[in-house]
């Protein structure tokens, strides 16, 4: 498993949020964050979508946090931008294995299964108010 840059860029862009306490503009949060504006804006609308973030129009407008910073985890802002987080391709829903009949008997899938939920779990303990300070 990889996070991608765009899930790396999402973490930064929500931390910018979280470090600020109030509304940012794009612009300003892309020079905060050093993700390009275009990017930026691609990030927010998915963490709008998400529910992560609100955004404001006019010029009193921008982005701010839609929750507390210990109620976002690293885990959700890299599900909301790379969807579920797998190890393994075998624990996708719709990989068929050609290797058993039955993918609930296969060992190897039950330890990646194992080791995708503490790797899945910790990153969902991690907020972002854990960085603040």
């Amino acid at each position: 498993m990889r996070i991608t840059h765009e899930a790396d860029y999402a973490i930064r862009v929500a931390f910018c949020l979280a470090e600020c306490g109030g509304k940012l503009g794009a612009k300003e949060i892309s020079e905060r964050t050093g993700v390009t504006l275009r990017f930026a804006l691609k990030i927010l609308r998915k963490l709008i979508q998400a529910e992560m973030v609100r955004s404001y129009k006019g010029a009193n407008g921008g982005y701010e946090l839609a929750k507390e910073p210990a109620e976002i985890s690293m885990g959700a802002i890299i599900e909301c931008i790379d969807g579920p987080i797998t190890i393994n391709h075998c624990l996708c829903n719709e990989f068929e294995c050609t290797r058993v009949q039955s993918k609930s008997i296969c060992n190897f899938r039950k330890v990646f299964g194992s080791v995708n939920t503490m790797i899945r779990d910790e990153l969902y303990r991690v907020t972002l108010d854990q960085f603040l300070h």
